[in-house]
């Protein structure tokens, strides 16, 4: 499992490296949007936010948003170190958090959630090949921790290895038995 620094290191040369990857696909555009992507992926949606790391330090006095993050899973979990799952879950705790962030303040003047799912839809509609790159940097830099980490695909959950063990061993007693070759 490498440090926190060797993670940071790796994350600023490689963000660099998909950022130069993305040229041909957008441009400058798209260079800029898939490194800085990389970067907060690596640096402050990184699948270390399941304990007190660098990662959830970087959010400051905002960090305490990551508590319940981290309560729901235990660090290195499927839920927080898997690729694909790990930054979607990620991804969809920061939305449900704003979601009622704007639930609560709209009395205030503050954007509904109605409204954040029409920028959300616009952004989508009008930027689709920008998002679509943005959210493969977010996904490859996770990859890259978890690489790092030697763990691209943790363990599932005990209870779904001991139920997967239970069903292989009834489906070795429903196979009939064979006592040599069969001509």
């Amino acid at each position: 499992m490498a440090s926190g620094s060797s993670h940071d290191r790796a994350t600023w040369w490689l963000a660099l490296a998909f950022g130069l990857l993305c040229w041909p696909v957008l441009g400058w555009i798209g260079s800029c949007s898939g490194a800085l992507a990389f970067l907060v992926g690596g640096l402050l949606l990184s699948p270390d936010l399941d304990t007190i790391s660098r990662p959830t330090r970087r959010w400051g006095p905002l960090q305490l948003l990551w508590w319940p993050y981290r309560s729901l899973f235990k660090h290195r979990s499927l839920f927080s170190h898997s690729p694909v799952l790990g930054t979607g879950g990620r991804l969809a705790y920061l939305a449900g958090l704003a979601l009622a962030l704007a639930w609560l303040l709209a009395p205030w003047g503050a954007p509904t959630p109605g409204v954040l799912f029409q920028w959300g839809q616009q952004i989508w509609n009008q930027n689709r090949a920008l998002v679509l790159l943005t959210l493969a940097g977010l996904e490859a830099s996770s990859w890259l921790h978890l690489i790092q980490d030697g763990d691209p695909i943790p363990k599932p959950p005990r209870i779904l290895r001991l139920l997967s063990r239970r069903s292989r061993r009834q489906a070795k007693r429903r196979q009939p038995r064979r006592n040599g070759p069969h001509h």
